[in-house]
């Protein structure tokens, strides 16, 4: 998508911003620009990562906070988060799920060595996967896996239960060697620090580790096959503000972030500077309490969804980097192919006229400019964001003004720290907020995150935030996620597009994108508008596939 025309705001972005600022690698470290075979630096503003480790498993590793994990360990393939979410295989030659996705037939790609010159065979994907099942390595992405089977030189790997929903987790696990691996003691716990134990298939090898920066060389012996980009270091920044005149300078080529006044601060700049919209399957979202006064009347939901502006949310709190969600099913532009045909010209729009009617129409009046409900009381609520992320606290700000000049709703601005947020959200004590769903490439991840009662645990919620329950729905979403066949996921799909809509459960305002800020003066092939053969951001597994298709600029 383009970025579009937008007002400028002064706020910097700070999710998932630290507070202690990183340094840049000294520029004799780094090849001139223009130089032949020059290195990339990737940037990230997470501010200073002080302790070492290359474990592809740990969350708080280096090599998953920087990101370079991906470039050492590859997975079985990749699924595409954004363009025609398609999966390309990788490591396997070809992989193959059965009619209700709870097995997976791959088959390894012959002529791979590790990066120590060790054949990859299948016994490596077999290793890796039983890892999660005898225990040694925590099962965090809950793929419940239960074993596998070898015949020829075909691998199929089977689960306790549907993956078609979580397609990706598995498909996106780092595949390590057994013969490294094995070795190790408690694989959830080893920095993976030791001499000859950062061992992968991917097109790059662990060269230098320091606090200030992190230096991948090529490996010789990639099995995708030359590399046109020799070096890459990877450099986390004390903030956004410095992420911005690092890309601005060359400092830093690459980074995934959001970037208030993009056009001006960084676009401008250069004319090789790029910013590429990845849209993805989710989409930023008004939770509202539905158990609670004003949300616990579909009347007042239906009345919002006509008359906040998704296009100010894009143009305005998002600066063009996202896609506007109009239908009544909830579901953006990328899963169109999944709206059924009773609702795929059903669209909201700024309707002020249509949203007063529906309120009017449900006993609520007018006094003084000000919205009252049928029990006398003036209609207000809070919306909560926490404080810093600027983008959806200008849409907090671009609601509350849209609310109270078209329907005289105060709404309140609530900008808490992280803490208290979290706490709400979970518990279920706040009124409004602004959230992401779960992606999982399918309309499946808006209808589990709004309306399935499988994320309330003790009370708390990790996603269907407004505690939405219907039977029938419950019942669709798992016919949904375990269906053998297209005709009843389809007739499932069609169960929760009807309560969507009818319901009001919440309100997408805009997909969620991911983000690549990267520059053209020394290599093309990048993904792009056009060609989204993957995302431009280089914290996503994808980012394999884009170095192999790198070319020097000249």
């Amino acid at each position: 998508m383009k970025l579009r025309s937008v007002l400028a705001f002064t706020a910097i972005a700070a999710l998932g911003v630290g507070a202690l600022a990183g340094c840049a690698p000294a520029s004799d470290d780094k090849p001139d620009a223009g130089a032949p075979g020059a290195a990339l630096t990737i940037a990230k503003p997470d501010g200073a990562i002080t302790t070492e480790s290359h474990n592809p498993f740990l969350g708080d590793s280096s090599a998953s906070k920087y990101g370079y994990a991906k470039v050492i360990f590859e997975p079985l393939a990749l699924v595409n988060p954004t363009g025609d979410l398609g999966t390309t295989p990788w490591l396997a030659e070809s992989v193959e799920w059965n009619d209700d996705y709870t097995e997976l037939t791959v088959v390894p790609r012959s002529g791979v060595k590790w990066s120590d010159g060790e054949d990859f065979t299948a016994d490596d994907i077999v290793f890796t996967f039983d890892q999660f099942k005898n225990g040694k390595l925590s099962d965090t992405s809950g793929l419940k896996y239960e074993g596998a089977t070898v015949d020829g030189d075909k691998v199929t790997l089977k689960f306790a239960d549907s993956k078609y929903t979580a397609q990706a987790r598995v498909l996106h696990t780092p595949i390590v060697p057994k013969h490294i691996w094995e070795g190790i003691e408690d694989p959830n716990t080893d920095p993976l620090t030791g001499e000859g134990l950062a061992v992968g298939t991917g097109p790059y090898v662990l060269d230098n580790w320091s606090t200030e920066s992190v230096t991948l060389t090529a490996n010789e012996n990639y099995w995708g096959g030359d590399l046109s980009v020799p070096e890459l270091h990877y450099v986390s920044y004390g903030d956004n503000a410095a992420l911005t005149t690092a890309l601005v300078s060359g400092e830093a080529d690459w980074a995934q972030a959001f970037i208030p006044q993009i056009q001006d601060s960084y676009l401008a700049a250069d004319e090789h500077n790029q910013f590429l919209v990845s849209p993805t399957a989710g989409a930023g979202t008004l939770f509202m309490n539905l158990q609670t006064k004003p949300f616990n009347d579909l009347a007042l939901r239906q009345a919002l969804a006509w008359t906040i502006d998704r296009s100010a949310y894009v143009d305005i709190a998002r600066e063009g980097a996202s896609d506007e969600v109009w239908n009544v099913t909830g579901l953006g532009e990328l899963l169109s192919d999944e709206i059924i045909p009773e609702y795929k010209d059903e669209n909201y729009k700024v309707d002020v006229d249509k949203a007063k009617q529906i309120l009017t129409d449900a006993g609520y009046t007018w006094k003084d400019e000000k919205l009252v409900d049928p029990d006398g009381e003036a209609v207000s609520f809070s919306i909560s964001v926490p404080a810093g992320w600027s983008d959806w606290n200008t849409e907090q700000a671009l609601i509350a003004e849209e609310l109270n000049e078209q329907l005289g709703i105060e709404v309140k601005v609530d900008q808490p720290d992280w803490g208290g947020w979290d706490a709400a959200r979970q518990e279920g004590t706040f009124q409004a907020i602004i959230h992401w769903l779960e992606d999982t490439g399918n309309a499946y991840g808006l209808y589990t995150s709004t309306m399935d009662p499988k994320w309330i645990v003790d009370g708390k919620a990790q996603y269907n935030f407004g505690r939405f329950d219907d039977p029938a729905v419950t019942e669709a979403l798992h016919t949904y996620a375990n269906a053998s066949t297209d005709d009843d996921r389809q007739a499932a799909v069609a169960v929760m597009q009807k309560a969507f809509a009818e319901n009001v459960p919440a309100i997408p305002l805009g997909a969620h994108p991911l983000l690549g800020e990267f520059n053209t003066r020394n290599y093309v092939g990048w993904p792009s508008e056009d060609d989204q053969y993957a995302s431009g951001d280089p914290t996503q597994p994808g980012i394999v596939q884009i170095l192999t298709k790198l070319k020097p600029a000249n």
